[in-house]
């Protein structure tokens, strides 16, 4: 049977508590270690500098990544020596790929044992860090990865745990306690010890101390890395406290988070207006894929059901769905089977699809950290894109003019005329 109580601890981040994000200063005497700049590609002879083994080589050049990112660049050869890393760079960077590589680099593969633990605050991004894991250890054929998570029956995990126990394990806090409880799986030969998306991870007390828990358990020697997009000053100290002397690396920092390359547009109009003109729109433009966050599951679905009725090949996610009807609509889209999503915050964070080049506010997101994390799916690893938000109330102008004082942005109103060039690559 599930696990139920299991199921309702992880909690779907839709409702993001609201977080103050300070400004950020750097202490002086921090400054030896902060490595600050713009994001540009870097010109370097690529992943070849970081001395990694031929079989990542490999699947690094599979994977189409041609050049390392700056948070690569910096993050990549302290990683690979076992440095503890804090890092926070915007959406898009490649974050993933820097604790991904850093740890199959070391990993020494001895069956039975988990090297690597991975955690991350949403299943979503577990199950896709799982999967970047498997990108990436194509051709280690010996090395094995699994993704615990709730919402799915917890004897699967515990049997694969005693029948295949992977090398990597990547899950969310609540479902890894249940498995650490239940004896199926053990800490003591852990290696490297990393969270993504740690400040989500550590600003909610109850997740903070299921981590604290499980951190508990882990050898004391051990590498530690942790990455985040938006990491406030009040939460520094406390990802410091796992680690020992962490290298910090705050690529751009938060002022100039500007999304590079993205186009980013306003249009005031009254809520009942929206439908209209989002039909207007995706007629208008051209687009590859096109995300379109809404602010609830009923506004989802039934913009979904309009938007099918027009013929416009939509499918949404949102978190009154079950775990599997998730993954399996999330696979549609990355799989280009459907070119539109609509979803609810709960997609926003972390989730990368290359081919999304626009995307719409339907509803004005809550926070300036929400607007980030949701603009950026439109222009990843630097590529072109569009973000267009909708206006309709006070609350919605003020949240705008928010994101335009924090990020140094300029969102102007929705010109007439686009040129398709200024979102589309290659144009």
């Amino acid at each position: 049977t599930t696990n139920m109580t299991e199921a309702e601890e992880l909690l779907d981040y839709d409702e993001e508590e609201h977080e103050t994000t300070q400004e950020i200063s750097t202490d002086k005497k921090d400054a030896k270690k902060d490595v600050k700049g713009t994001y540009v590609s870097i010109h370097s002879s690529g992943f070849r500098d970081f001395l990694l083994k031929p079989e990542l080589l490999r699947a690094i050049v599979d994977c189409g990544f041609e050049h390392p990112s700056e948070v690569q660049n910096e993050c990549i050869p302290q990683a690979v020596l076992g440095m503890d890393v804090l890092c926070q760079a915007k959406s898009g960077m490649g974050k993933t790929a820097v604790f991904v590589l850093a740890t199959l680099q070391q990993l020494e593969p001895v069956d039975g044992q988990v090297s690597v633990l991975v955690m991350c605050h949403t299943r979503e991004l577990a199950f896709q860090i799982s999967k970047e894991y498997e990108r990436f250890s194509k051709y280690m054929p010996t090395i094995k990865v699994a993704v615990f998570f709730g919402g799915l029956p917890i004897t699967k995990d515990q049997t694969t745990l005693k029948n295949n126990c992977p090398h990597i394990v990547v899950g969310t806090p609540g479902r890894l306690l249940a498995l650490i409880r239940s004896k199926s799986l053990t800490l003591k030969n852990v290696k490297h010890f990393i969270l993504d998306e740690c400040d989500k991870m550590l600003e909610q007390l109850d997740m903070r101390r299921d981590v604290q828990d499980i951190f508990r358990l882990t050898p004391h020697e051990k590498q530690v890395m942790m990455f985040s997009a938006t990491l406030s000053k009040d939460i520094r100290p406390v990802c410091k406290k796992f680690m020992q002397d962490p290298m910090e690396v705050y690529v751009d920092d938060e002022a100039k988070l500007t999304l590079h390359g993205l186009q980013q547009h306003y249009v005031k109009l009254k809520d009942n207006e929206k439908n209209r003109k989002l039909f207007d729109l995706l007629d208008a433009l051209e687009f590859n894929q096109v995300v379109i966050f809404v602010k609830s599951v009923q506004r989802c679905m039934a913009l979904a059901q309009l938007l099918k009725e027009q013929n416009f090949p939509a499918i949404d996610i949102h978190r009154a769905m079950n775990q599997e009807e998730r993954l399996s609509r999330y696979q549609l889209f990355k799989n280009f089977e459907r070119r539109i999503l609509v979803a609810t915050n709960l997609f926003g964070r972390g989730m990368d699809i290359e081919r999304v080049n626009i995307v719409f506010n339907y509803d004005m997101p809550e926070d300036s950290d929400t607007y980030l994390h949701r603009v950026a799916r439109a222009g990843r690893f630097g590529t072109k894109g569009l973000a267009i938000t909708f206006v309709s109330d006070e609350t919605d102008a003020k949240t705008l003019n928010d994101v335009q004082d924090r990020f140094e942005v300029n969102v102007t109103e929705l010109p007439d005329e686009i040129d398709i060039s200024a979102y589309i690559e290659g144009r």
